[in-house]
């Protein structure tokens, strides 16, 4: 199996020696392919194009923002009420809810936690109480 992965990439054993870390790695990998861009053109052909100031601020700041003068006004706090329910009730049913069994046993769990906290600042209290009076007292 190694022997066919060596002829199918014979360059990569010739060639120079692998890199020993990560940041090694990291750097042989943005050395061997060229900047890439957010809206795809490369670095290289940026700077080919000439461009004037102007034109060169606004393709850094992209397209402009839509203004409202299309749209529709905002419902009334009526009409935002009922969308607010309607949204509430489409995401009550997306919920799994537990079983009779599962909210048993949550109920549970969450019981006894409940007791050994309060044991445990009953007990605290209690030797803070304690050593206080022996402090002072």
């Amino acid at each position: 199996m190694s022997e066919g992965r060596e002829q199918d990439q014979p360059e990569e054993r010739e060639g120079a020696v692998r890199p020993s870390t990560a940041a090694a790695r990291r750097e042989r990998r943005a050395s061997s392919r060229p900047a890439a861009r957010k809206d795809g053109s490369s670095a290289e052909s940026k700077k080919s194009v000439v461009k004037s100031d102007e034109s060169d601020e606004d393709a850094k700041k992209g397209r402009p923002t839509k203004t409202r003068e299309g749209q529709e006004k905002r419902p009334s706090l009526i009409g935002r009420g009922f969308r607010y329910i309607r949204e509430v009730v489409g995401e009550l049913r997306k919920v799994i809810w537990p079983t009779r069994k599962q909210l048993v046993t949550y109920t549970g769990v969450v019981l006894v936690f409940v007791v050994f906290m309060v044991a445990l600042v009953w007990a605290l209290d209690l030797g803070f109480g304690a050593a206080v009076f022996e402090l002072f007292g």
